[in-house]
C-alpha cells in the first residue's frame, strides 16, 4: 500500500454500520454532538470531511482504537437541520485516505490524514478482461437479486474507469461491513478486481440456491392451494349430486348403522351425540379419527346377537367324550349346566376354574365345551398380564387408546354368549400400572358383570350371558376374592390306563396325520405305548407323551422316505432304538427295606410326586441339620417330629440322651428343587425313628400327613394327586390321615383297586404299619 506525501488536518465523522466508497453519493443523518461539531467545522473550512467506520455499531463515544484507520475523504454538498435536532447531509466520496494521527480537540474528532492513490492504473489487457467479467457478473447478480435498480445498473454500465467500477460495484453488493472495509483498504485495482470476482461468484451461487428453494416452496404452496381448491370443488359437486359419497355420505352411513344396531338406548344416544361431533369436525383433525374409531367399536360390538344353545344333553355328552377321555367331573358339571338351561332358559353363565397340572387338557377342554354348547369360543391368555388397562381398556384421552382385551374378545366372538377362556389366571402379576386381578373381580362376579364398564367404551356392557372358563396350575397364587367367585374343578392328571387310552385314541392318530403317515404306514402296539408311558415320561398330563409319540412318527417317516422299511411296526424293542435309553426307572419304590429312609407323597403344581426322606445319625453333640432346600413349613415339621420323639423316647425304646450325644442329619434328595408344604411330618418322624431304633422302613409303603407335638396325624390336601404319584412309583400301601377318608371317592377306581389305603390318626399307628420288626 502506497500513500502520497500530501497530508492534511481534517475533522473526522465516525460512521455506524455504514461505509462510503470514493465516487459514492449518499445522504446521512448525523445526531451525535461531536459529529455535528465536526460537520460545522468542515462547512466553515472547505466543506471536506473524513468519513471512517467504527468497528462496533453500539458504541456512542468511540475512541481511536474503535475506528478503522482507512476511510474516505468526502465533500459535504448539502447540509440541513431537521426539527428533531438531527442534521441531514448530502456527501460525495472523493478519495481513499488513511489516518496518520489524532489531533487533540475536545469539541470533535480531528485527525491528520494522508491520501491513498490507486495502484495499477494502467489498463492492461488482463485488467480490461477482468473489468468486463466483473461487469457481466454484476449484471447477472442484479437479475437474480432484484435488489439493484435499473438506474444503478445503467450508471454502472457507463463507467469506463476500472478503479471507479470496483468501488461502485462493491458499494451495491450486500456485503458484511468487514468485507467492504477490506475492499476499501485495497488500493490495488487488480487486487480489488480479483476479490470482487470471488465475491460475485459466491453471491451468484447463494442466489441460485435461494431461487431453487423459493421455487420449491412456491411449488409446494401452489400444490396445497390446488388441492384445497379441488376439495372445495368436489364438495360442491357432491352437494349437487345428493352427496352420496364423501364426509356427509360417511356420516349418513354411520347414522344408518347406529340406528339399525340394536344397542341399548343410552348407548345409542351416546353414539348419535358423538356422531354429531364427528360431523362438525374438520377431516384433518386428530380427534376426528379417534371419534371415527370409537363409533366403529360401538357399531361392531355385539349388543343383542347371540347363538342358540344346543340344549341336547346326550349330544353334548357325545361331543365331550369324543374330544376327551376321562375327566368325568368336568363333563358332569357342563351337562348339569345344560340340563338346568333346558329347564329354565334364564341361567346366568357359570364361572368355572379348571385347576390342574400342565398338559392335562384344560385349554382344549374349554374348546370342547364351546363346541358342545354350539357357542363361539374366545381365548384370552393372562400369563404375565400386569396392566389393568389390559382388562378395562384405556381412556380415550390417551394416544393410541383401545378397549380392553375382554371387549376385543367379545367383538371377535360376534355374540354376547360365547365361551370365554381366561387362560393361566394364576400367572397374572401386578405393578405400578394397576392390579389386573382386581379388575377381573367385576368380570367374574355374576351379580356385577351385567354392567361391565370398559374405560374406552364408557358405557355398560352385559357379560352375564358369557360362560367364563378359567384355567390355573396353582390355586395358591390366585387372590382370595377372585378365587371366591369361581367354581373350582380339579383335574388331577391321568392314570397309566387313561394315558394309554388317550395315546391310542387321540394322540397317536393326531400325530400320524400331522406326519403324513396315513394308511397302514405306521402301527404302534399297546405294549410299546405302555413302555413309552412308563420309561420315557413322568408327568400328570400327556404333553410330554405326545412329544415322544411325535418323535416316533418322525423316526418312522425317515425310515419310510429312505426306503429302509415300507411299513413301520413299533414294538417295545423298537421303542428304545427310536427314543434312546429309558429316561426314568419305572417304580421308584426301594428295591429293599431301608433304615432311616421313608417315602413321602407330595403335591406340586405339576401334579403329585413321591418324596424320599433320608436320616443319618452319627455320634456328636445333638446337632440337627436339615438339607434339601426345604421351606419353612417342612423345617417346622422336622422340629415337631424331633420334639415328639424326645418326649416319647422311652416308649420308642430310644436312648433318652440321644439329643445330647448324637448328631442328626435329615436330607431330602434333589436339593436344587425347592420343597415345602404341610404333609411331610409323619414321613420325617418315621425316617427319624427308623434311624434311631435301627428298624427298617417297608419299601412298598408311602405316607402323607402332618404331625403334632402329641403325635396326632392331621389331614392333608391333594390326596388324589398323591395317590396317582404313588401308583406311578410302584408303591403298594399308602398311609393317610383318617380325616381324609372322605377324599378316597375322588381317586380313580383303577388306582384305588391297586393300592392299599391305611387310615391313621396317631403316629403309633403309622409306625406299626411302616416299620419292620425290631432288629
Amino acid at each position: 500500500m502506497v500513500e502520497t506525501e500530501k497530508k492534511r488536518h481534517i475533522p473526522l465523522l465516525p460512521l455506524r454500520g455504514l461505509l462510503v466508497f470514493p465516487k459514492m453519493v449518499l445522504h446521512l443523518d448525523v445526531g451525535r454532538t461531536k459529529s455535528v461539531e465536526a460537520l460545522q467545522q468542515a462547512m466553515e473550512d472547505d466543506q471536506e470531511i473524513f468519513l471512517s467506520t467504527q468497528k462496533e455499531i453500539k458504541l456512542d463515544q468511540p475512541t481511536e482504537a474503535d475506528i478503522y484507520t482507512v476511510g474516505t475523504l468526502a465533500r459535504v454538498k448539502e447540509m440541513m437541520k431537521l426539527s428533531n435536532g438531527t442534521v441531514r447531509i448530502h456527501v460525495e466520496g472523493l478519495q481513499r485516505a488513511k489516518i496518520e494521527r489524532y489531533i487533540t480537540n475536545e469539541a470533535y474528532l480531528h485527525v491528520e490524514i494522508s491520501e491513498m492513490e490507486d495502484l495499477d492504473i494502467e489498463e492492461t489487457a488482463e485488467v480490461q478482461a477482468m473489468t468486463r467479467h466483473v461487469m457481466s457478473m454484476f449484471e447477472q447478480f442484479s437479475k437474480l437479486s432484484k435488489k439493484v435498480s435499473a438506474e444503478t445498473l445503467a450508471s454502472v454500465a457507463d463507467i469506463t474507469d476500472a478503479g471507479q467500477l470496483t468501488d461502485v460495484v462493491a458499494a451495491n453488493l450486500p456485503l458484511k461491513l468487514n468485507k467492504k472495509q477490506e475492499l476499501l483498504e485495497t488500493n490495488s485495482i487488480h487486487a480489488r478486481l480479483v476479490k470482487l470476482i470471488d465475491i460475485l461468484n459466491n453471491e451468484q451461487e447463494v442466489l441460485g440456491l435461494e431461487k431453487k428453494i423459493s421455487q420449491r416452496v412456491k411449488k409446494s404452496m401452489e400444490k396445497t392451494q390446488k388441492e384445497y381448491y379441488l376439495r372445495e370443488q368436489m364438495k360442491a359437486i357432491q352437494k349437487e349430486l345428493g352427496d352420496k359419497e364423501g364426509r356427509s355420505g360417511e356420516v349418513s352411513s354411520l347414522r344408518e348403522q347406529i340406528e339399525s344396531t340394536e344397542m341399548p338406548e343410552p348407548v345409542k344416544e351416546k353414539a348419535l351425540k358423538e356422531l354429531d361431533r364427528f360431523e362438525k369436525m374438520p377431516a384433518s383433525s386428530a380427534e376426528s379419527s379417534v371419534l371415527r374409531t370409537y363409533l366403529d367399536w360401538l357399531i361392531q360390538l355385539p349388543w343383542v346377537n347371540e347363538t342358540e344353545d344346543q340344549l341336547d344333553v346326550i349330544r353334548s355328552e357325545e361331543i365331550l367324550d369324543e374330544d376327551h377321555y376321562g375327566l368325568e367331573k368336568v363333563k358332569e358339571r357342563v351337562l348339569e349346566y345344560l340340563a338346568v338351561r333346558q329347564l329354565t332358559q334364564e341361567l346366568k353363565g357359570p364361572i368355572l376354574c379348571l385347576a390342574g397340572p400342565p398338559g392335562v387338557g384344560k385349554t382344549s377342554l374349554a374348546r370342547s365345551i364351546a363346541r358342545s354348547l354350539n357357542r363361539e369360543f374366545v381365548r384370552m391368555s393372562l400369563g404375565g398380564v400386569r396392566d389393568e388397562a389390559e382388562i378395562r381398556g384405556h381412556r380415550r384421552t390417551y394416544v393410541g387408546a383401545m378397549p380392553g382385551r375382554l371387549i376385543q374378545g367379545m367383538k371377535k366372538a360376534g355374540t354376547i354368549n360365547p365361551v370365554f377362556l381366561l387362560d393361566e389366571i394364576d400367572k397374572m402379576a401386578q405393578d405400578f400400572r394397576g392390579d389386573p386381578s382386581s379388575a377381573l373381580l367385576e368380570v367374574l362376579d355374576p351379580e356385577q358383570n351385567n354392567t361391565f364398564s370398559d374405560h374406552y367404551i364408557e358405557e355398560a356392557y352385559d357379560l352375564s350371558k358369557v360362560m367364563f372358563v378359567t384355567t390355573a396350575n396353582n390355586l395358591s397364587t390366585i387372590p382370595g376374592p377372585l378365587l371366591d367367585r369361581m367354581e373350582i374343578i380339579s383335574i388331577a392328571g391321568y392314570t397309566e390306563l387313561e394315558k394309554k387310552q388317550i395315546a391310542k385314541s387321540y394322540l397317536l392318530p393326531k400325530q400320524i396325520k400331522e406326519h403324513g403317515l396315513n394308511g397302514n404306514k405306521l402301527r404302534v402296539n399297546e405294549e410299546a405305548l405302555v413302555k413309552v408311558i412308563r420309561y420315557y415320561t413322568r408327568e400328570a398330563g400327556v404333553r410330554n407323551l405326545e412329544r415322544q409319540i411325535a418323535t416316533i412318527c418322525r423316526k418312522a417317516a425317515k425310515m419310510l422316505v429312505t426306503g429302509e422299511k415300507k411299513r413301520v411296526s413299533v414294538t417295545p424293542e423298537l421303542v428304545e432304538t427310536m427314543l434312546g435309553k429309558p429316561k426314568f426307572r419305572y417304580g421308584l419304590a426301594e428295591v429293599e427295606d431301608q433304615i432311616g429312609a421313608a417315602t413321602g407323597l407330595a403335591y406340586t403344581s405339576a401334579g403329585g410326586d413321591t418324596l424320599s426322606i433320608e436320616v443319618s445319625v452319627v455320634p456328636g453333640k445333638g446337632k440337627l441339620t436339615l438339607t434339601g432346600k426345604l421351606g419353612d413349613v417342612m423345617k417346622e415339621s422336622a422340629q415337631a417330629a424331633f420334639s415328639y420323639i424326645r418326649s416319647r423316647s422311652n416308649q420308642l425304646h430310644i436312648d433318652g440322651s440321644f439329643h445330647e450325644n448324637m448328631d442328626i442329619h435329615i436330607h431330602v434328595p434333589e436339593g436344587a428343587t425347592p420343597k415345602d408344604g404341610p404333609s411331610a411330618g409323619i414321613t420325617m418322624a418315621t425316617a427319624l425313628i427308623s434311624a434311631l431304633t435301627g428298624r427298617k422302613v417297608r419299601r412298598e409303603v408311602g405316607m402323607t400327613g402332618e404331625i403334632t407335638l402329641r403325635g396326632r396325624v392331621l389331614p392333608i390336601g391333594g390326596l388324589k394327586e398323591k395317590s396317582m404319584s404313588a401308583h406311578r412309583a410302584g408303591l403298594k400301601t399308602i398311609i393317610i390321615p383318617r380325616d381324609n377318608e372322605k377324599d378316597l371317592d375322588d381317586i380313580p377306581t383303577s388306582v384305588r383297586d391297586e393300592l392299599r389305603f391305611i387310615l391313621v390318626s396317631h403316629l403309633d399307628e403309622v409306625l406299626e404299619h411302616a416299620l419292620g420288626e425290631d432288629k
